[in-house]
């Protein structure tokens, strides 16, 4: 029930809509005008059963109480009118039967009703009637549950307003009343044939649930066997345009990636008095999506180009024709000839490089850019204008000349200068070398003020120099490169004779009224400056000043002349009285009497030499060798003394013989004659083993270590032992040299005799082995 009430709902709830103009939305909130329209009351009291709203304790129950009373009066004295927009069931209810409002009932749950009121009235309909305090106490609570019971209610199709569904409300139950009758044959009057009254058979079980079946609404669908189709593969179930290829395109997945290149090419510049040719930088992009190529140039400011885009993005032919350019076509280092240009390509950004380095491709590191003489003269200008570098005469001349041309007035140069250069300081080292009497070198420190082009030089003291500390050599002032005598006092000179910081370079001379000053170092604010603005390198004339260390000559003893002992005449040479040269009485006393000898033969490779034997004896008391030859019968030579008994020079070292120069093996040069030990008697072999630590070839471990690579030779391991040559020959194939001396070594303390007359002694391998630790 919706819309605003007529006196006795004056004030009150609406039961059929949710707003306060009535009306409601139905049961899916749907706008629409009330189900049904309550006309004027009659001036007539509520019922006089119903407790007033102020017998009662609680608010709620006083608003439920008095819905109560109102929907009993409506009920008892209101005429209903259906749904408007059901034209097919437009009537109006004036029976007064006991079943009326039954009827009415039904009515408008085929017409729809809302959900708000519809749940406490049918609770409540069969309470209406009654009167009583238990009717009033169940009225009551039947209200207090009307919102609990609308959750609960059952959801059915409306019939009023097909596609809607509503609560609280079910399909009305058509009852036939139609007359029953069955089909029937009389035959002659016989009321007791068989065929007359004859009813057919009473239907199985089976066809009542076919015949429920039909009832049933899409039952021939669900019923009904639905075709098997064969199953689906996987392409199939993905639909056409959203399946993804095995292998993406090349337009998704290089989608937005771009290979980027430097490069340049030489212009020819035609009439221009600073130039002949420029060069001129480009960007090479290559879009891997489509295989495309663009080109753009940098903007350089009053270049005087026109820059920016130099080719768009298209498929470029190479010079040959025969395919587009690709990524190999662009490799750092190499040239490309685009549109009749050959550009060169000198490097490219970090993506480029990484990309090609993934796919197997050898990029070569970035070249240095070339600057033409058009970029170094703009990069000078720019710097000049910033106020970096003070500006050349030139420059200001003709700024000033473009300003004058244009109507300003002419400005101030030195002002200018000031302006840009001011606190701007080139610092020197310097010094100056005093020829004259009892002068020194000074230092000094040459200040060189941009700002006005002024010199000033300090003298840089040191302590302790013995000069008084006078700090300043040379005020500040201008500077001139000559010093000249004016004709006429107070005559101008001629512009241009002063330094300027072109004019002082690091290692050249600087002339200050009349003194050589050498500039030999600067600080590094100024090696910057003219590194930048001049492009000069001050470090290449940098000078080492540092003062060398003092050498102090001493006389050279005069050479020895041959006549007695070295040690005697150098003596004399330092003494006015000589005395005798000191002995170490200590080996004296030890070694006297004791002489090692060595057997040898000469090897200068004459004939009638080859037979001749010499026995070298050597007196450690005093380190003195003597040489004597064996007397050989029919050699035509005589036995006897071959070189007497002195302190003889190794011609091979220089020094004096000592016992380490003679071992087996070794040829040593006495008397200008080569002679090769072959051997050494007894008692020198036992005094060298005795001292093994100063003699290493007489050490039988120390000779075992050096053999201790052939210790995977067969011949090294076998128990028989091997001779002394195949010893040196296998050590000879192992690296090895093994001299003479160290077999002899080797034999002495790991070798048997020979078993026969001509056989040779062997040196036991296992046994050396060992020795060695293996």
């Amino acid at each position: 029930m919706g819309g605003k009430g007529k006196k006795g709902f004056k004030g009150g709830r609406s039961f059929g809509g949710f707003g306060p103009q009535g009306g409601g939305k139905g049961l899916l909130q749907v706008p629409h005008t009330p189900v049904l329209e309550a006309p004027p009351l009659y001036n007539k009291a509520p019922m006089n059963h119903v407790p007033r709203a102020c017998e009662l304790r609680g608010q709620q129950e006083a608003d439920l109480i008095t819905s109560h009373r109102r929907l009993l009066h409506f009920w008892k004295t209101s005429p209903y009118f259906i749904h408007e927009a059901d034209k097919s069931r437009r009537w109006r209810l004036k029976s007064t039967a006991p079943n009326a409002e039954d009827q009415l009932l039904a009515i408008v749950k085929a017409g729809g009703m809302s959900s708000n009121y519809f749940p406490m009235e049918l609770q409540t309909r069969s309470l209406l009637r009654s009167k009583g305090k238990a009717a009033e106490k169940q009225v009551l609570e039947a209200l207090k549950r009307g919102a609990a019971c609308s959750m609960a209610l059952k959801i059915g199709k409306s019939i009023s307003l097909p596609g809607l569904w509503k609560m609280g409300t079910e399909q009305p139950k058509l009852h036939g009343h139609h007359k029953k009758a069955t089909l029937g044959f009389t035959v002659g009057g016989d009321l007791a044939s068989a065929v007359d009254k004859k009813k057919g058979p009473v239907p199985s079980a089976e066809g009542r649930e076919i015949a429920g079946l039909l009832k049933t609404a899409g039952w021939r669908m669900v019923h009904t066997e639905q075709p098997k189709e064969p199953p689906l593969s996987e392409e199939e179930i993905v639909h056409a345009n959203m399946r993804q290829p095995r292998e993406a395109p090349a337009w998704m997945k290089h989608d937005k990636q771009v290979l980027r290149f430097y490069g340049f090419f030489q212009e020819t510049v035609t009439e221009h008095p600073i130039e002949n040719s420029r060069y001129r930088h480009v960007n090479i992009m290559y879009h891997m999506e489509d295989g495309s190529l663009s080109m753009t140039e940098p903007k350089t400011k009053n270049s005087g180009l026109p820059q920016g885009t130099f080719l768009k993005r298209q498929k470029t032919m190479r010079e040959d024709g025969l395919a587009y350019i690709g990524p190999d076509d662009l490799r750092v280092g190499s040239e490309i000839t685009i549109h009749g240009r050959t550009i060169h390509i000198n490097g490219c950004d970090r993506f480029t490089r990484w990309f090609l380095e993934q796919n197997g491709l050898e990029v070569p590191e970035d070249e240095t850019i070339p600057e033409d003489k058009w970029t170094r003269t703009a990069k000078l200008r720019a710097t000049t204008e910033q106020g970096g570098m003070p500006m050349t005469r030139s420059s200001f001349y003709a700024k000033q000349l473009a300003k004058f041309m244009s109507g300003q007035p002419p400005s101030n140069m030195k002002f200018s200068q000031f302006l840009l250069n001011d606190r701007k300081v080139l610092k020197f080292k310097a010094y100056w070398d005093d020829h004259t009497p009892y002068g020194a070198r000074l230092y000094f420190i040459v200040h060189y003020f941009l700002a006005d082009n002024t010199v000033e030089i300090n003298m840089a003291n040191s302590r302790n120099s013995g000069r008084d500390p006078y700090p300043v050599f040379m005020k500040r002032g201008p500077l001139t490169r000559k010093n000249e005598v004016l004709a006429v006092p107070g005559l101008l000179a001629a512009e241009g004779q002063i330094y300027y910081p072109e004019d002082l370079r690091v290692g050249d001379v600087m002339h200050v009224w009349g003194r050589k000053l050498v500039l030999y170092d600067c600080d590094d604010a100024t090696e910057k400056f003219y590194r930048e603005y001049l492009e000069i390198d001050q470090k290449e004339g940098k000078l080492d000043v540092s003062e060398k260390p003092l050498t102090h000559l001493k006389l050279l003893p005069p050479p020895h002349t041959g006549v007695g002992r070295e040690e005697d005449s150098l003596i004399n040479c330092q003494m006015v009285q000589p005395k005798p040269p000191k002995k170490d009485l200590e080996k004296l006393m030890v070694y006297t009497g004791e002489v090692l000898r060595f057997e040898c033969r000469m090897m200068n490779g004459e004939p009638e030499d080859e037979l001749r034997r010499l026995v070298i004896a050597y007196y450690p008391a005093d380190d003195e060798v003597a040489v004597f030859e064996v007397t050989v019968r029919n050699s035509g030579h005589m036995g006897g003394k071959f070189a007497d008994k002195r302190r003889i020079k190794n011609p091979d070292t220089g020094a004096y013989f000592k016992l380490t120069d003679l071992f087996v093996g070794q040829v040593v040069t006495i008397a200008a004659q080569p002679l090769l030990i072959t051997r050494a008697d007894e008692h020198c072999l036992q005094y060298l083993e005795a001292r093994a630590s100063e003699f290493p070839y007489a050490d039988c471990r120390a000779c075992a270590l050096r053999v201790a690579v052939l210790a995977n030779q067969p011949e090294m391991r076998a128990e028989e032992g091997l001779e002394p040559e195949r010893l040196k020959e296998l050590a000879q194939q192992a690296g090895v040299h093994l001299v003479d001396h160290e077999v002899v070594t080797l034999l002495r303390s790991f070798g048997v005799a020979a078993e026969t007359e001509d056989g040779s002694p062997r040196i036991i391998g296992p046994e050396v082995l060992k020795c060695a630790g293996l």
